[in-house]
């Protein structure tokens, strides 16, 4: 099934979990034949019919279904989701690497929008936004309170219409209007720099479909800085997923030919698959963009840095070079997001994103709920962690999937509570916000610090804190 396995959607800029999908084109066959539950169906007919005559107020009648249908596929699980008009067109986009808007890459802090990075040469970039700048207002609607989601569409719209963002910008401790016109944005979802002689920093922030190409082009001109790196970072910190293909090609650049990168399976046979590190998994038209890396690739040293952000895709790539001990993976256990979803269109405008599969690593492990444990423990700073505590993981959202009773995590949800009120006794005392995280990649990044101390053989600093987190799938043994 390698080829029927297509596109993963992307979501959001900013640390939130990928969706590692698939897209069918093709019309979703009709099976009369299946044994509906016709007094149901009935029941929902008379509700429609209830709410359409009887309502205080006149009601769309396409709404009411449009939100029924969102209501089914929304129950099932957090994943799961209906794409109207709007969403779907934002879907699509989102798969391509190209969007409407400001251009930052953007995460929350405080309950405010936090600017990760302004995409270079971007409207955002133009009008002077930096790396750390907390957004407080989008036009006159106030950031507090909005969920990321919310916040993104807000900032995004068509093409030369124009919003007002209000910025607090904290080492200048001071509130600033900026008003920027939306344009066409090209996600730049690879950076790479040579750290220092021998040593490169390849960083993959979501898997669209320019990624490969983004990718070989950044890894051949590191070469070319210097032919003789000895040792390679690739960081998929808060990279939240995206393309299937994305993942199975950068996977592929540094395996061996045709060893298994991921498995799916799921109730329906063509939910079941192996893909390998072949082109025939990852190109869907023209020639094999990785023919072009340098052989040096295959056989460099690496590190693979992770962390709670790291979903999906990326927790992939991390569990192939794992699996296969390509690399050593680095920093803290993954977001946990274990599960495929299809998009099967409905109209040309509409479809459902729905839960079909589970992936596992090439050993043959689920991540489900749990995510890849890496192989060395990292803190976020010398001083250990920060935000680690706060973030959502796939265990902590509601209707996840899980293989039996689940018990209540109560260690994480205690980490959580401790965590957050030592932040708020820490403001409380300076009467400021913690200080954000290091840029990643910067001199000040102490997880890339910790990553090239392995690879140049020297001490790394280890968490002394930090212990594997549980599956939340306990499975209760009954006997019988």
């Amino acid at each position: 099934m390698g080829r029927k396995l297509k596109v993963v959607g992307l979501l959001s800029l900013g640390a939130v979990a990928g969706a590692l999908t698939t897209i069918q084109l093709q019309a979703v066959a009709q099976n009369w034949m299946a044994p509906y539950p016709l007094d149901e169906l009935k029941q929902l007919a008379n509700v429609f019919e209830m709410v359409k005559t009887t309502y205080v107020e006149p009601v769309d009648e396409k709404k009411l279904i449009s939100d029924a249908i969102n209501g089914m596929v929304s129950g099932l699980d957090p994943h799961s989701q209906y794409f109207d008009k709007k969403s779907f067109k934002e879907f699509r986009e989102g798969t391509t690497g190209k969007f409407v808007g400001v251009g930052i890459e953007i995460g929350m802090e405080d309950g405010l929008v936090k600017v990760v990075t302004p995409i270079e040469g971007s409207p955002a970039f133009r009008a002077g936004l930096k790396s750390g700048d907390l957004i407080t207002k989008i036009d006159d609607t106030a950031v507090k309170g909005l969920t990321m989601d919310q916040a993104v569409k807000k900032m995004r719209g068509e093409p030369n219409t124009k919003v007002l963002l209000t910025i607090f910008r904290k080492d200048e401790s001071r509130n600033f209007p900026v008003t920027i016109v939306r344009e066409e944005i090209h996600v730049q979802s690879v950076r790479a720099k040579v750290i220092e002689p021998g040593y490169a920093w390849v960083r993959v922030s979501q898997f669209q479909e320019p990624t490969v190409d983004d990718f070989v082009r950044k890894v051949n001109e590191l070469y070319k800085t210097d032919p003789n790196i000895k040792g390679l970072v690739l960081d998929l910190r808060n990279d939240p997923g995206g393309l299937l293909e994305g993942a199975v090609a950068i996977s592929a650049a540094f395996l061996p030919q045709d060893v298994t990168v991921v498995s799916t399976n799921g109730q329906i046979a063509e939910s079941r698959s192996t893909l390998k590190a072949s082109p025939e998994y990852y190109v869907r038209r023209g020639p094999d963009p990785l023919r072009k890396l340098p052989a040096a690739l295959k056989s460099v040293p690496m590190v693979v840095l992770v962390n709670e952000g790291s979903a999906s895709a990326s927790e992939i790539v991390a569990g192939a070079l794992q699996d296969h001990k390509r690399g050593v993976v680095m920093g803290a256990q993954t977001f946990g997001k274990g599960s495929v979803q299809t998009v099967r269109p409905l109209t040309a405008d509409t479809g459902i994103k729905m839960t079909t599969a589970r992936y596992f690593t090439p050993n043959g492990r689920s991540i489900q709920a749990k995510g890849i444990v890496p192989d060395v423990w990292l803190d976020e700073t010398a001083e250990g962690n920060v935000f680690a505590a706060l973030r959502m993981r796939e265990a902590d959202l509601e209707k996840h999937l899980v293989n039996g009773e689940e018990k209540k995590d109560e260690a994480r949800e205690k980490a959580r509570e401790e965590a957050k009120k030592k932040l708020e006794e820490q403001m409380a005392k300076s009467k400021e916000p913690p200080k954000p995280l290091p840029e990643f990649g910067s001199a000040l990044d102490f997880p890339l610090e910790q990553a090239l101390n392995q690879l140049k053989g020297r001490p790394v600093a280890v968490s002394k804190t930090v212990t594997e987190r549980k599956a939340a799938l306990d499975v209760e043994t009954k006997t019988k």
